[in-house]
């Protein structure tokens, strides 16, 4: 990348932005029918209990690429890490260097930080990403599955039911 990219931190007012990047990314992904977030919840998630952080990438001043990020815990390393849950280029601005700006924004913030680490997932299909990932020396987890339990089934859970 030729130019030096600007980031800074999302605001209050970046909310509808926010929740439009989400949405894109989600379109991308195959997955838009499964977003329920909206502003408010966004708003109150990320700003009033700031659960996670926002950084966009900025191209002339304009928000071409964002991150979405929170701390996560490793017992074995007794210290902080950085979960990266979500990060998206808009496709008009791919392929000239957001992508790994973003990263190397994310792993600085880490390192300032003091955290152990930086990690996220990656969808199996999503080669073009997997590939970019591992250019950048990012290693897959071998040995480990995602589980999840949400919704109804964490409800029930919750309630002390079992096999919910």
């Amino acid at each position: 990348m030729d130019r030096r990219v600007d980031f800074r931190y999302a605001r209050r007012c970046d909310t509808p932005l926010i929740l439009r990047f989400i949405k894109e990314l989600a379109e991308y992904e195959n997955m838009l029918d499964e977003v329920v977030a909206d502003e408010k919840i966004l708003e109150e998630w990320i700003f009033d209990k700031q659960k996670a952080e926002v950084i966009f990438a900025l191209e002339d001043d304009k928000e071409v690429g964002f991150a979405l990020f929170f701390h996560n815990f490793s017992t074995f390393l007794g210290k902080a890490g950085i979960y990266l849950e979500d990060l998206y280029v808009r496709p008009e601005y791919r392929g000239r260097g957001y992508g790994k700006e973003i990263l190397k924004k994310l792993a600085s913030i880490a390192v300032e930080r003091g955290c152990g680490r930086l990690e996220w997932w990656c969808l199996d299909w999503n080669k073009p990403s997997i590939d970019f990932y591992l250019s950048l020396g990012a290693e897959p987890m071998k040995d480990w599955t995602v589980y999840r339990i949400a919704g109804d089934t964490l409800e029930k859970l919750a309630e002390g039911c079992e096999n919910a």
